[in-house]
């Protein structure tokens, strides 16, 4: 199937006992064994079933394995949120005395977590700007454990060439893990790309809608097994079946939600150019931007976040959030209403001065997460709030 008629069919199918086609809730903690022997069997792994949903549980499952065919990878993993599938997947990887690099442009959140849990684990953070392979591949150690990136970047947009770093990690045996949330599989599929594993903020254009927290991890079987048995059951960060259930909802309308952010964007970009308070745009369609070239290589478009420099800096900015009248000023992003957001301050406020600055966060940086409002509303709300300042 292609991979429209896959987001909608891929991986559900109508209940064999009832005929229902929405997948059940199964809302329970604990699930009844025949007999005694029966429940032996399911702790020791020598039968499939359900024992506890902080362990497995049948919606959670179906939302697992969707996106795990829609990443192409072999089998996946639900969490309550992005972060915890983050530190799952790394704690899976590495322990003390072992190292991890990442980019140096990484979402606020994942940020703190290399820089204030991992240490506490023994886990060292070896950051570079992936863009640079010869960079990367200096900096890869003999207890070089995973190499990590995000791409499209959250807040810059910059474009990270997935092949090319899977191709060095490929020849030094360690694995490639991306983080596709602003790009989802619909736009990009990394595993396809030489990536090892693949994780998603599924809050975001997964889910659509802004009402549920989520993360996934997909990849290889075997290393999904192993962070099921050895990482994930016990570290309890499980998502519930109901946000399960809301997040396969969601994902129906990827690839038309997905559409639509798209050309918004696009036309909000043309727009956005032609401004004189604007002083430089961030969008991974446009031919001047660094990555556009990396872009249309592994990307089928370049999705719905944009970032701009605004003239005037911080105190511009503001003016421009405060003026905004159908755009929301609020963080997370992939929701089909738009939000705006200021990333210094906001979601990359964990992020020094030094630390911004070197990945071009510049003071009057804004991230638009563009929505599927008609488009000319979002510009017309645009346009009034910059003729404030």
């Amino acid at each position: 199937m292609r991979i429209e008629t896959d987001i909608v069919h891929g991986g559900q199918h109508p209940d064999k006992s009832t005929g229902a086609i929405s997948p059940p809730i199964y809302q329970t903690s604990t699930f009844a064994f025949r007999d005694a022997d029966h429940g032996a069997r399911l702790f020791k792994n020598e039968e499939e079933g359900y024992i506890y949903t902080r362990i497995s549980n049948p919606t959670i499952d179906i939302l697992a394995g969707k996106i795990a065919r829609l990443e192409s990878a072999e089998s996946g993993l639900v969490f309550s949120s992005g972060l915890a599938a983050i530190l799952a997947t790394i704690i899976t990887c590495a322990g003390c005395n072992d190292y991890i690099i990442s980019d140096n442009t990484i979402y606020g959140g994942t940020f703190a977590l290399f820089n204030t849990i991992l240490p506490r684990l023994g886990i060292q953070v070896t950051i570079v700007d992936a863009t640079k392979i010869d960079e990367l591949n200096k900096a890869i150690k003999p207890n070089t454990r995973m190499i990590f990136i995000e791409t499209p970047v959250n807040p810059t947009l910059k474009i990270i060439d997935i092949a090319r770093c899977s191709e060095i990690a490929r020849s030094r045996n360690i694995p490639v893990c991306v983080d596709n949330t602003f790009a989802t599989p619909y736009l990009q599929r990394p595993i396809e790309l030489g990536a090892d594993i693949v994780v998603h903020s599924a809050t975001k254009y997964l889910s659509g809608h802004g009402d549920i927290v989520g993360g996934m991890v997909v990849g290889k079987g075997d290393f999904i097994a192993r962070m099921q048995a050895e990482t994930a059951k016990e570290m309890g960060a499980t998502a519930s079946p109901f946000n399960a259930w809301l997040i396969l909802r969601g994902l129906k309308t990827l690839a038309v939600r997905m559409t639509r952010h798209c050309e918004n964007a696009k036309r909000i970009v043309q727009f956005l150019t032609s401004q004189p308070r604007v002083e430089k745009v961030y969008y991974p369609g446009l031919p001047d931007h660094p990555g556009h070239g990396t872009a249309r290589k592994q990307m089928s478009d370049f999705g719905g976040m944009i970032g701009f420099d605004m003239k005037g800096g911080k105190e511009a900015g503001k003016v421009l959030m405060n003026s905004v009248k159908l755009c929301i000023l609020a963080v997370s992003l992939g929701d089909v209403d738009t939000l705006i957001e200021h990333p210094a301050s906001m979601t990359h406020s964990n992020y020094s001065e030094n630390d911004l600055q070197k990945c071009g966060i510049s003071p009057g940086f804004v991230r638009l997460s563009v929505g599927i409002e008609n488009v000319q509303d979002i510009i017309f709300d645009l346009q009034q709030a910059l003729e404030k300042i």
